[in-house]
């Protein structure tokens, strides 16, 4: 018989394995944002900044000001050219993610499927001279970023794609097609949020390169399954199925079979969460914690709530970003960050860095129904951690 558990007991686990029960450190080193990439092991990239790019904002939420050169470190090594060994490194896992470099090989699946599934993949087709030789440069002359490889490269289409704000060049798709692939990886980002493309050997360890796909080492599907599921649910703590897989992306014929092996080694226990309409997987060594004491303001691409529908599970709170919604259609604003108090999400925000004027500029506040009466000088209190942590002078109201 399955042990049940209730939500408060399912949304502190939660909790607990995202880091949101350690009390922050009075001064963040890379100790502490090593231990934060041990929590989550997924942590996504986009490129909107209207606050900080969103890889730095969970750091931020789990160890307060920090100096994110930490976090560049951690992903560029010392320098543009360094072969210093790498804490992360960036590839297609969640969507566009940094990863430890451990985790790189178990991706295989997803590199093997570029001809298929890569925003660019007609480049293998209709230009396989560019490509290799785009590949060839990267190799002997690499880190480089696109436009130096574009400086490198002769061929004859100069613009090839331009929607979504992409205006690719014909190496760029080429570049992307082989990252996609595992062929070249990312050794960093430059100060203009540019990949600068290197051959795998530069960045990743020899034993991680013995791992990668078309090695003999490489792992098969299901023992990429066992270990990114394995990965997933010391992240969740606890979570379903359909949780527990989208962490990484997996494939759902990789998931299953990975799951009954986690459980059958006594690694995950299947429960029920007593309001929950379908099973739930938990992490056999989770925290159970009685009480969350937390105060995070979240990012949309925090791996706590970019799952929505767990978001609303867990905390009753609908949440969806709308970046991509006409402004008049708008409900709660443009990036809006959610407040997490206590072990609840208890309020969202919407604000902007306005950087020219040195203010956190707040646009839209909306208080949870539920909300208890600290939520307001609690919510004031961390957005000026978070206008100071961002160089900004104050926090102002539109």
């Amino acid at each position: 018989m399955r042990a049940e558990l209730t939500a408060g007991q399912a949304r502190r686990i939660a909790l607990a394995a995202q880091g949101f029960t350690v009390p922050r450190p009075a001064v963040p080193t890379m100790r502490h944002v090593q231990r934060v990439i041990d929590r989550l092991q997924v942590i996504q990239i986009d490129s909107v900044n209207v606050v900080t790019r969103s890889q730095y904002l969970p750091f931020f939420s789990r160890l307060g000001p920090y100096d994110t050169a930490l976090l560049d470190r951690a992903r560029d090594g010392t320098g543009p050219r360094s072969r210093a060994p790498r804490r992360l490194v960036e590839t297609w896992a969640h969507v566009a993610s940094l990863v430890p470099p451990e985790t790189w090989p178990y991706l295989g699946f997803r590199m093997a499927t570029a001809d298929d599934n890569s925003w660019s993949r007609r480049v293998a087709r209709e230009h396989p001279g560019v490509l290799e030789t785009v590949r060839e440069v990267v190799r002997e002359q690499g880190p480089l970023t696109a436009r130096e490889v574009d400086a490198l490269v002769e061929h004859g289409e100069v613009r090839t794609r331009e929607n979504w704000g992409w205006n690719w060049s014909l190496v760029k798709e080429c570049l992307e097609h082989l990252f996609w692939g595992g062929q070249i990886v990312s050794s960093g980002r430059n100060s203009q949020f540019e990949r600068r493309y290197a051959d795998p050997s530069w960045v990743l360890p020899p034993d991680v390169l013995l791992r990668a796909p078309g090695q003999p080492g490489a792992p098969d599907e299901f023992e990429s399954g066992v270990e990114l599921l394995r990965r997933s649910v010391r992240a969740h703590g606890i979570g379903t199925a359909a949780d527990l897989r989208d962490y990484f992306r997996v494939k759902q014929s990789m998931a299953g079979p990975a799951l009954a092996e986690l459980v059958r080694l006594g690694e995950v226990e299947e429960v029920t969460v007593r309001g929950w309409d379908r099973p739930a997987y938990l992490d056999a060594a989770a925290r159970r914690p009685r009480s969350v004491r937390a105060r995070a303001l979240l990012s949309p691409f925090d791996s706590l709530v970019w799952e929505r529908a767990r978001t609303e599970r867990l905390f009753d709170f609908h949440y969806r970003i709308e970046i991509y919604v006409p402004e008049p259609k708008r409900v709660f604003g443009y990036y809006v960050l959610p407040f997490l108090l206590g072990e609840e999400l208890v309020a969202r925000v919407d604000v902007k860095a306005d950087r020219a004027a040195g203010r956190l500029l707040v646009r839209r506040t909306h208080l949870e129904s539920g909300a208890p009466p600290r939520a307001e000088a609690e919510l004031r209190e961390e957005l000026g951690q978070l206008a100071t942590w961002l160089g900004l002078d104050r926090v102002e109201r539109a």
